[in-house]
């Protein structure tokens, strides 16, 4: 087996102080032949323009009226009396995103590997027609052999199975795990293999798939920050989570698992990558079973692509921190922000809404870890709230504006997701999920450690050069 002990998604780790004089030094060397790479590209569309069109929600039976609609909303709106957000950000989110609302959908928060581990499970072992499985690591070790006989013993059976996987992300992976799932008839991808004579398109090393999505029978979907590896196999919540058997750090990550309408957007987001990735034409399955209301959620699933102009993940984010007014609450496992994110957190907080963010105190990426640490000092002067998650390795990406709008999925707030990823989140919108998702951040923060602006400045010399050199690299990141 081949463990990635506590660095399933970055593999940086320069610790020494020798290795730090050097880096020092490069960085000294590259400032002045990097001059023209200082500045960093504007990564948003214009957010002030006005989306004149109104939103338009789409049900199991299609689209819906635009008196159902806006029905619809007004309900959102009543139940949440303390925000604007409805009226100024969703048909901008509509008109960035393109990707419909959809109301009737069921909406499960999953805390951790186990929780999401076993519901994927069960919805495998479930699964009549189709399994469609994207992620960015798929490792071979117990979990990923759990998943890989589950999915041979659902591919014996005539389901059909068509697996996703990142080249960068599982490169440690040996040949040998994929081999035997096409044996088998599962239908394997390699997304942007690394070997550029594998190269089915243009060679891009940069350019990997961050998703994580698994589709059963296509009514069933799981998404959010979990990869399919062994670190997972503990929870993160002390006597009400099982810590991992090898003592090692527990991974806090957060997965939703949705039924409903939406289904079918993650459905064709997953196809559109098969396809743009020249995979070999899929069995013909029922990928797109007729609808059915699954429960009483408004959700709108985003996927983003490096393709693009810019991240429409991003950019509807941008937008709703832009619209609040009580409320930006971020949980994040990557925190390198662009100019862009740093304002748009620091006037929200100035005009008066509670901005906290819950970063890692721990990280699997030394790189990233001190990029973030370097925005510390502006976020706090600006009135930003910043906690360090103690005791895990904090892997979540979640997102909640004034109580009502909130995403969850893939996508970090750093560069590679913004410019270099494809990415997958849900919206999710109303007071129902939101209380939910506000119960995890409660919990969470209740397990972190307030930085404040008095001690920050306090910090020792060594980490403020760590800061610089790891700042300088965050565009690549």
């Amino acid at each position: 087996m081949h463990a990635r002990a506590q660095t399933p998604e970055r593999r940086h780790g320069p610790k020494t102080v020798l290795t730090l004089l050097l880096a020092l030094c490069t960085l000294l060397c590259l400032s002045g032949c990097l001059g023209g790479c200082s500045a960093l590209p504007i990564i948003n569309p214009d957010l002030a323009r006005n989306a004149a069109a109104p939103v338009q929600l789409a049900g199991a039976r299609g689209p819906l009226s635009a008196p159902q609609s806006k029905a619809i909303l007004q309900r959102l709106h009543d139940t949440s009396p303390d925000t604007g957000i409805f009226e100024r950000h969703l048909a901008l989110e509509e008109a960035i995103v393109g990707s419909p609302l959809t109301v009737g959908n069921e909406v499960l928060l999953l805390k951790d590997g186990p929780a999401t581990y076993s519901a994927m499970f069960a919805a495998i072992a479930a699964a009549r027609d189709h399994i469609n499985l994207e992620t960015y690591i798929l490792e071979d070790d117990e979990i990923g052999q759990r998943f890989a006989q589950a999915l041979i013993a659902r591919q014996h059976d005539g389901v059909q199975v068509n697996l996703i996987h990142d080249s960068a992300g599982s490169i440690d992976t040996p040949a040998a795990f994929f081999t035997q799932l096409t044996q088998a008839g599962v239908a394997v991808l390699e997304f942007n293999p690394i070997n550029p004579l594998l190269a089915r398109k243009e060679w891009e090393l940069n350019r990997r798939d961050h998703r994580k999505l698994l589709i059963v029978d296509g009514s069933t979907a799981f998404l959010g920050g979990i990869n399919i590896s062994s670190v997972y196999s503990g929870g993160s919540f002390g006597k009400t989570g099982k810590a991992r058997a090898d003592g090692a750090l527990a991974w806090r990550d957060t997965d939703l698992q949705l039924r409903g309408p939406v289904v079918a957007e993650f459905q064709k987001l997953f196809l559109a990558t098969w396809e743009n990735q020249k995979g070999k034409p899929l069995a013909a399955k029922n990928y797109f079973p007729p609808p059915q209301r699954a429960g009483r959620q408004v959700v709108r699933a985003i996927g983003s692509s490096p393709e693009e102009s810019f991240s429409l993940i991003y950019a509807t984010l941008l937008s709703a921190i832009g619209s609040a007014e009580t409320s930006v609450h971020l949980t994040n496992a990557y925190f390198v922000p662009d100019p862009q994110l740093l304002a748009a957190l620091v006037a929200a907080a100035q005009r008066g809404v509670d901005v906290r963010l819950i970063l890692p105190s721990r990280t699997d990426s030394w790189l990233v870890f001190h990029a973030g640490h370097a925005y510390y000092e502006q976020l706090l002067r600006g009135g930003v709230k910043i906690h360090e998650r103690r005791g895990v390795i904090l892997h979540s990406k979640t997102a909640l504006i004034d109580g009502v709008w909130a995403t969850v999925g893939s996508t970090n707030l750093d560069w590679r997701s913004f410019l270099h990823n494809q990415e997958l989140n849900a919206v999710v919108l109303g007071t129902e999920f939101a209380a939910q998702l506000q119960a995890m951040f409660a919990a969470d923060l209740a397990r972190s450690d307030a930085i404040t602006l008095e001690n920050w400045a306090k910090r020792p010399v060594t980490m403020r050069l760590q800061e610089l050199f790891a700042r300088a690299w965050a565009y690549w990141l």
